[in-house]
């Protein structure tokens, strides 16, 4: 049983005129970071699905770009790429039966983005259940490369995922849905843009609640070898700051759920570490002015749970960003084996983050059918010493099987990535199936999932 609780403003399909899309010559276009630039001959930017039919079933080979926040190739291409940055509307949110209980979704257009999505959600009662760090990223973007926040119980942002509205190769429409068609849903959910264009995504959403973050300074890594789990289980969502000297974390940034009418207390201490006096950037010198409210002030889970705030430049602007999964139960283990490289790290570092991501069951996810410490680095731009180092530290992660961040920069052999996926062939026969002549492929796609 569904019934419709609320309508966007705006309609799911647009109003727009149905004529066919104009493309656009690819003006010179950069990645967020500034590392990368765009290669692509044309660019469409459609007002409507119909368009992106018509476009699909005319270009021989076509990526998607969202809100270029990737690190490498993933969204390049030297052909066509095309842009849904038209394509906000924020749709109908459903009401269904579940397990005896009710249950929420929301579909959403290609090109809205998590800042934009979550206030208009709270405003009618809602939330999801995570963000990353940075609100200024597109849903479907987010998704397609497996992005995520923190927390123990959290999974990525694409567990989140109900359905998907997707263009395939021949221009058609092909819609997915969990518990329908799960034959292929866990695959095509984390499908790295190459199953084919995603105009329309349902998500599942809960109530709304209000959150608080609390900052500690100077955690001694000594009280992660026994206490790793109780201290990323301490909140909702959490996250640990290290530029890996002195055997230090720098801070420990703690997001939990307010209960309603009960009073918090912040505790002085966390083992061992200090409760920071004012606002801090995860960055030290930085001004806090970009960065979510701190000191334990409630608010809306929307402006605690990312670090940056939706209307400022995110992090340090110019950067390069790597990120590593590896099994939480050896969470400590992998660190102490990059801390061995901490004087070659440091001096190219701003920051490295270390966060929480529930098992899940889809395919392409880093966090596939383990429970997750992710390791991310936020290096100055400084290409050639970072790519000098990323070997490096794969080499001191490849005991823990660690798998990277589709969307950042690693140097994963192609091999290795096939062995770290026991559901790669099977992914490879998904695209197949869809997209036989490999339309939207690129390089990146050729290397990393058919090794060509």
């Amino acid at each position: 049983m569904k019934k419709t609780s609320a309508i966007a403003t705006g309609a799911l399909i647009s109003h727009l005129s149905p004529r066919a899309a104009r493309a656009e010559k690819a003006e010179p276009l950069t990645n967020w970071a500034g590392n990368l630039e765009y290669h692509a001959d044309q660019r469409f930017k459609p007002t409507t699905i119909q368009q992106v039919q018509d476009i699909v079933t005319k270009e021989p080979c076509i990526r998607a770009l969202g809100s270029r926040h990737s690190f490498n190739t993933i969204a390049d291409t030297t052909a066509t790429q095309i842009s849904l940055e038209h394509q906000t509307a924020r749709g109908i949110i459903n009401e269904s039966s579940a397990s005896g209980g009710k249950a929420h979704s929301v579909i959403v257009g290609a090109g809205v983005r998590y800042g934009t999505l979550a206030p208009w959600l709270d405003a009618k009662g809602f939330a999801l259940h995570n963000l990353a760090s940075l609100p200024h990223i597109t849903v479907v973007g987010a998704v397609s490369t497996a992005t995520h926040g923190s927390g123990v119980h959290n999974g990525n942002l694409a567990t989140a995922v109900g359905a998907l509205e997707i263009v395939t190769a021949d221009g058609k429409v092909l819609m997915l849905s969990r518990g329908r068609d799960d034959a292929n849903f866990a695959g095509a959910v984390v499908a790295l843009g190459s199953l084919g264009i995603v105009t329309r995504i349902t998500l599942d959403i809960q109530p709304r609640f209000d959150m608080r973050q609390v900052v500690y300074q100077n955690l001694s890594m000594n009280q992660l070898e026994h206490n790793l789990e109780k201290i990323m289980s301490a909140g909702y969502s959490v996250s640990l700051f290290t530029n890996w000297q002195n055997h230090n974390i720098n801070q420990v940034w703690i997001k939990s759920k307010v209960t309603p009418g009960q009073k918090h207390h912040i505790a002085q201490l966390f083992y061992g570490a200090h409760a920071a006096k004012h606002d801090l950037h995860p960055i030290d010198g930085h001004s806090a002015e970009s960065c979510t409210p701190q000191m334990g002030v409630p608010g809306p889970w929307y402006e605690r749970m990312p670090h940056f705030k939706m209307n400022f430049t995110p992090s340090s602007g110019a950067e390069l960003q790597t990120e590593y999964f590896i099994p939480r139960n050896r969470g400590y283990e992998a660190i102490m084996a990059v801390e061995q490289l901490k004087d070659k790290i440091t001096p190219h570092l701003f920051i490295t983050e270390l966060r929480s991501i529930a098992a899940d069951q889809l395919w392409m996810s880093p966090a596939y059918k383990r429970d997750s410490l992710a390791i991310h680095f936020t290096w100055k731009p400084e290409t050639p010493q970072v790519m000098d180092l990323l070997p490096q530290i794969e080499e001191k992660l490849a005991p823990f099987d660690a798998r990277p961040h589709w969307a950042k920069l690693f140097t994963v052999p192609p091999a290795r990535l096939k062995s770290l996926y026991e559901k790669m062939p099977d992914f490879q026969g998904l695209l197949n199936q869809h997209d036989p002549k490999g339309k939207f492929r690129n390089q990146f796609i050729n290397r990393n999932i058919f090794n060509a």
